[in-house]
């Protein structure tokens, strides 16, 4: 089994973690790293000698016989580099979001499996052990059903002059709910303002229904004094509060519960009874998600397989973003995710499904996440902040395309 040998287009603010990681991969060859900065262009040689090549045009990466490409630049370019690769019969993988636009995603999944290629999204959460965990919880029925989720993504930046707060952060939480849930929401609603730059907001609430009756809600700011990167899910029988920041009790289960009793004629009696139990916090192995996500890309390429967040994973998260966005544009109101619909081969994606994939041609091979890229080896050297500003996105709507 050969390494695989790899290009990243784009060394801007997540590209360095990704070279990184990709160099202490022992299944990976790094061979080049495409960047149009000089000073940035040096900053890799300097680093890291063990690139074999560094170039500014991301189309030299086409004739230098690699199985692979990793796409890091601005979401706004994304659909054009990765549809040339693919094209060209390259596997890719691109950060999140997977494009700005469903019909250009839903494009770009058809056009992977048709030509057989591996297409894989950058949803980095959906690695993360304790997130991973937290679904474990979920699906054990320890919590009993769902009621409700909560999240929080907030911190003072990263502005940016085009980008809002929802094409910017929105996709974590969105590709967590979906995952922790196994459905993608069938609607959502969203309120947003802009505080600091006229027609970029930079701070959003959005509510998302799920076909089971869940209603998860998300507040994004990139105005806040205090970073908060928040989960609670709260369940019929004990609830769940997952925090990132803390160092080493990220999660938390809470018995705690509410349920009501007969109604009495006699004045004064209770109507509703009130459960506090203990607060525990399991022990979970940690790695880091990044390389969790790197390896695994690394593997699906080997075997051909299909990822864990794979083109239509990517492709749910957009369209959830476009329902968010169209309910802003209409002043909050209850948008259907999907309702602009886009399609994929002959049929509209089903996007209430979160666990649909069709068949590729190439075998499905996720097992290997729960064997070998839970595995701890103990801690890692950086731990890599969930949340990657890589740009992407526009006031209110869709960015418009850029040359990269």
């Amino acid at each position: 089994m050969h390494a695989v040998r790899i290009g990243v287009v784009g060394y801007g603010y997540w590209g360095p973690n990704l070279v990184r990681t990709l160099i202490d991969l022992p299944e990976v060859v790094l061979v080049v790293v495409a960047e149009r900065d000089p000073a940035r262009m040096q900053e890799i040689r300097d680093k890291h000698p063990q690139v074999e090549v560094v170039v500014s045009d991301h189309k030299q990466l086409l004739s230098m016989e690699l199985d692979a490409v990793a796409v890091v630049t601005p979401p706004e370019t994304h659909f054009s580099i990765v549809k040339e690769y693919l094209e060209n019969g390259l596997d890719v993988f691109v950060e999140k979001p997977i494009t700005t636009s469903a019909d250009d995603a839903a494009q770009l999944v058809t056009l992977a499996e048709e030509r057989g290629r591996v297409l894989m999204v950058g949803h980095i959460a959906e690695y993360h052990p304790t997130i991973r965990a937290l679904k474990e919880i979920i699906d054990s029925g320890e919590l009993g059903p769902i009621r409700y989720i909560d999240t929080v993504r907030a911190g003072l930046g990263l502005f940016h002059p085009s980008l809002n707060v929802i094409w910017d952060l929105a996709p974590h939480d969105i590709s967590i709910l979906i995952h922790l849930l196994g459905a993608a929401p069938t609607h959502a609603s969203t309120s947003a303002i802009a505080c600091v730059q006229d027609s970029v907001e930079d701070v959003a609430y959005s509510a998302f229904t799920f076909p089971n009756g869940v209603l998860a809600h998300s507040r994004l700011s990139w105005l806040d004094p205090l970073k908060m990167r928040r989960i609670t899910v709260v369940g019929s029988d004990k609830m769940v509060v997952y925090d990132d920041l803390e160092p080493h009790e990220k999660l938390k289960i809470y018995d705690k519960h509410v349920t009501t009793v007969p109604k009495t004629d006699t004045f004064g009696d209770f109507q509703f009874a009130y459960h506090y139990g203990s607060v525990t916090s399991p022990y979970v192995e940690f790695e880091e998600p990044l390389r969790i996500e790197c390896r695994h890309f690394a593997k699906c390429v080997i075997e051909g397989s299909q990822p864990m967040t794979d083109g239509r994973s990517g492709l749910r998260v957009v369209q959830v973003i476009e329902a968010a966005q169209e309910s802003l544009r209409n002043q909050g109101s209850q948008v259907a995710v999907g309702s602009a619909s886009s399609t994929v081969g002959a049929r509209a994606i089903d996007v209430t499904n979160g666990t649909e994939s069709p068949a590729r041609g190439k075998t499905g091979a996720l097992d290997h996440i729960k064997d070998n890229d839970r595995s701890v080896l103990g801690p890692p050297s950086h731990e890599v902040d969930l949340v990657d500003s890589n740009g992407g996105g526009a006031p209110g709507d869709r960015p418009e395309p850029v040359a990269w």
